[in-house]
């Protein structure tokens, strides 16, 4: 048995799941959950759903109005997003 240094047990997690290839497939999923921390309470109320797949997050408003917006600054919560969850894990937004 090969010994190694000491390691956390997040890091541990981490090696598992890019070994395993689920690291892009966790990121996304984070990127969902984190949605209302970066739109804030005000945008989050008139979220219906939010789902990723393959770098494309698809995010249903209730609001007409707010999805214009929203679809306007695009690009900023593309970044924030991305910063969010420390990854380039969301590549394009779809409001419907």
């Amino acid at each position: 048995m090969k010994r190694t240094e000491p390691q956390s047990v997040g890091e541990v997690i981490n090696e598992l799941l890019r070994h395993e290839h689920l690291d892009t497939e966790f990121a996304e999923h984070r990127a969902a959950m984190l949605w209302s921390q970066v739109v804030g309470p005000g945008i989050n109320r008139y979220t219906i759903s939010r789902d990723v797949r393959g770098g494309v997050m698809t995010v249903r408003i209730s609001s007409a109005s707010l999805r214009h917006e929203l679809m306007m600054n695009r690009e900023t919560l593309i970044t924030r997003l991305n910063e969010t969850v420390g990854s380039e894990v969301i590549k394009e937004i779809k409001f419907i």
